[in-house]
């Protein structure tokens, strides 16, 4: 059955997830045209994604690498010397890839990327560790949430190991230089993109694509003193719904959620809570996963976290993260869920004495502070800022020397 004449089921208000993600699963191809005696006639097998085949252009003129106070102070991000690229067609594949000087990209103004929102991408980090090396944090993760996303927005798929690898390469060429030594700590930031390239209006699945990888420097994003000021999403305004694209990381989840965000910072506050449907469930802070510490009422210390389920949240990489240390070295200390909350059910435990802090997550906070207020129509929470022992994937050291290993590349 072709997803465009699935019926959604109903049932208790909620969609049938499991038509959603066969709808989502099935892949999107135009029909083979038919040959003789109505035979579908034999194809060649298009080309997949190689790293191996990656082609070298280096600069000829590096640019004098600034020190991060100066390269996160101006309206434009600074990138690092090289970027890599491969181009994507439905009749032949992918092309090889390569490394080139960083510069502007030539796209026909027709492009579907510049219609039609056909696109996606991903964000890391690489870290100069405290031992002198350069490590991505777990890349493998953000290369296999890439592939959901191209699949989501019908963009071409490729190997995600091979993606893996083409990053490691480019931070292999400008790491050494762009993140130094002597910057024990520090960071670059990865973007991974992939655009729809068809010079072709008409809303269809573009026939041709880019995968574009650049390096860039970003600010340390450390929460106010206090704690970040929220406040919840307008009643008249959504970032994500059940069988939408909430969990996929395309730029159509980030430009609508602009306006509110810029009304809430007008208003003195930091980011939006966002909540879904008239239950208000909690779901993300701004572009973060969002996470709350609270007290059962029979005195059980519970991490709760809104789930995967619904499709409704982003499946952070640092979520994961930290789930996962909180199940393996917290286990006795308190319980970790994932389930739908309500916002009603936080102001319950605040005004029960029984919320212990809130914070978020993700690749460009890291891991926040605790927030200190939250706005809900008329009501105003406040959080003691008490510190739970969490291990926090966030500034300052040493977090860099205690994450687990295995999942460093």
């Amino acid at each position: 059955m072709a997803p465009g004449t699935v019926t959604p089921q109903v049932t208790g208000g909620d969609q049938d997830l499991n038509l959603t993600a066969s709808a989502i699963e099935h892949k999107l191809g135009d029909k083979p045209s038919l040959g003789l005696n109505g035979s579908a006639p034999p194809k060649t097998p298009l080309a997949e994604l190689d790293a191996s085949k990656l082609t070298y252009n280096l600069t000829t003129n590096p640019r004098p690498v600034p020190d991060e106070a100066t390269a996160n102070t101006g309206t434009e991000t600074v990138c690092t010397d090289h970027m890599i690229t491969a181009t994507w067609s439905a009749k032949t594949g992918w092309a090889a890839p390569e490394l080139k000087p960083y510069g502007n990209l030539s796209l026909a103004p027709t492009a579907s990327v510049l219609h039609y929102a056909t696109e996606c991408f991903e964000g890391l980090k690489a870290y100069r560790g405290f031992d002198g090396k350069l490590r991505l944090f777990r890349p493998d993760c953000n290369a296999q949430r890439m592939l959901m996303s191209t699949t989501r927005i019908s963009l071409p798929a490729f190997p995600p190991k091979e993606l893996e690898k083409l990053l490691l390469a480019l931070m292999a060429v400008d790491g050494p230089r762009w993140l130094p030594k002597d910057r024990k700590g520090s960071f670059l930031y990865i973007r991974p993109t992939v655009i729809g390239t068809s010079a072709q209006l008409g809303v269809q699945a573009p026939h041709e694509a880019m995968l574009y990888i650049i390096v860039s420097f970003m600010p340390k994003m450390d929460s106010p003193a206090g704690g970040m000021k929220l406040h919840t999403s307008p009643e008249d305004t959504v970032r994500a719904w059940v069988g939408g694209f909430g969990y996929a990381k395309v730029g159509a989840n980030y430009g609508p959620s602009l306006l509110a965000t810029q009304e809430a910072r007008k208003r003195g506050f930091g980011q939006i809570l966002w909540l879904y449907g008239p239950e208000g469930y909690c779901t993300e802070a701004g572009a973060s996963n969002f996470f709350v510490v609270w007290k059962t009422k029979e005195g059980k210390t519970q991490l709760v976290t809104a789930p995967l389920d619904d499709r409704l949240i982003l499946d952070g990489v640092t979520r994961r993260s930290l789930l996962g240390l909180a199940k393996e070295r917290l286990s006795d200390e308190l319980e970790v869920v994932e389930r739908r909350y309500t916002i009603d059910e936080v102001l319950q435990a605040e005004k029960e004495g029984r919320l212990v802090e809130s914070f978020a997550a993700g690749t460009a906070v890291s891991c926040t502070q605790s927030y200190g207020l939250v706005r809900y129509h008329t009501k105003m929470l406040m959080f003691s800022l008490a510190v739970l022992h969490l291990p926090r994937l966030c500034y300052p050291p040493p977090w860099p020397r205690r994450y687990d290993p295995h999942g460093q590349r």
